[in-house]
């Protein structure tokens, strides 16, 4: 049996935190595989993400302090000791430190770290802590998407970049019954209503005020449902008001059953100004509903060409002219088979397996 261990900064529901719990889904089961929080208490996380529940006994929360700890140094070598660990993946530039040094002075464990952005990189200190650990612990360098792969390549000259794309529970998210869907969000809506969803958190770089915009020139059959919440939540409503649209746009919250979510739509739209490789739009499509978004990060890398639409500008007419396109074709297709093929969450960590323990059979 192989230990593996995965660090992340902390553990709330988002992307990166998701992809990990479905690598803990999918890994092989011959193998121990764990979680490691910098940040936050166990219990209080837990509580936090009640998805968590399920794997409270491969999860460790270190309860980091702000600022450089080196205290967080020892007690990932303790757990390294602890588990007789083979394996620890990094995620992100905090993580990717803390591990890195703790593999280092290890001198045991293989270190991997997987790039899920490369915004970060644009600050002096970043681009210095990461040389620092390619050059201390030389893990295995992964990036999620090929466009990340390309940032680093032109930081990191000539040090070896894997690409493994990210995936996501095809299981968990499937197809499901439309009028079902919309009923348990508990909206009443017209027969003949077509529902553009969006989930985001509700942020500035999210672009959710040229999609509310759109709303202007679609037809009054159009409604559009905003799941998340964010510090722009009170300006987004104030928006809706300005144009009359309060009968037409929807602000949901936080919702527990994503799959929900997404069944009940026609058309998802994704008009972020910045993105890595998003799992949103996999998500949407997995449960067979096309997608609208803008072209920029890793988004192009996470649509199916034949059911979903790339646009270059965010602009709200462009938006518009997609989802009026998207939502006329005849629905004698869904875009799921793709996910399927290309985004499944069983072959992202088989992928992973293989970089572990190369030559081994697992």
């Amino acid at each position: 049996m192989k230990t593996i261990i995965h660090v992340v900064q902390h553990l709330s529901p988002g992307g990166l935190e998701t992809m990990v719990l479905d690598m803990l889904t999918f890994s092989n089961p011959n193998h121990r595989i764990m979680v490691v929080s910098l940040e936050g208490q166990l219990l209080n996380t837990i509580k936090n993400w009640p998805r968590l529940v399920q794997y409270q006994d491969q999860v460790i929360c270190l309860d980091k302090p702000a600022g450089i700890s080196m205290k967080t140094v020892k007690q990932l070598m303790n757990i390294f000791e602890r588990y007789d660990v083979d394996i620890v993946h990094s995620h992100h530039i905090g993580p990717m430190f803390y591990s890195g040094l703790a593999a280092k002075m290890s001198n045991k464990v293989q270190h991997i770290h997987t790039e899920h952005d490369a915004w970060h990189l644009n600050e002096k200190k970043d681009r210095y802590i990461q040389k620092l650990i390619l050059f201390l612990s030389k893990p295995i360098l992964v990036a999620d998407a090929n466009f990340v792969k390309k940032a680093l390549n032109k930081i990191f000259l000539n040090y070896p970049i894997y690409t493994i794309k990210n995936g996501i529970d095809p299981y968990k998210f499937n197809i499901g019954n439309k009028k079902i869907a919309r009923k348990a969000l508990g909206i009443n809506l017209p027969s003949n209503a077509i529902i553009i969803g969006n989930a985001a958190r509700l942020e500035e770089v999210k672009g959710q005020p040229n999609l509310i915009e759109a709303m202007i020139f679609l037809d009054k059959k159009y409604h559009l449902f905003l799941a998340g919440s964010g510090s722009q939540k009170e300006y987004l409503k104030n928006l809706v008001t300005q144009y009359k649209l309060e009968d037409r746009v929807h602000f949901l919250g936080h919702i527990d059953h994503m799959p929900t979510f997404y069944q009940a739509l026609d058309v998802f739209c994704l008009p972020s100004n910045n993105e890595g490789f998003p799992l949103s739009t996999l998500e949407a499509q997995s449960c067979g509903i096309p997608c609208v978004a803008h072209n920029v990060g890793g988004v192009s890398e996470t649509l199916c060409p034949k059911y979903s639409q790339l646009v270059n500008s965010n602009l709200p007419i462009a938006l518009t002219s997609a989802i009026i396109s998207i939502t006329a074709l005849p629905k004698t297709g869904s875009p799921r088979d793709y996910i399927l093929n290309n985004n499944h969450a069983k072959s992202m960590a088989t992928a992973y397996e293989n970089l572990y323990f190369p030559g081994v059979t697992i």
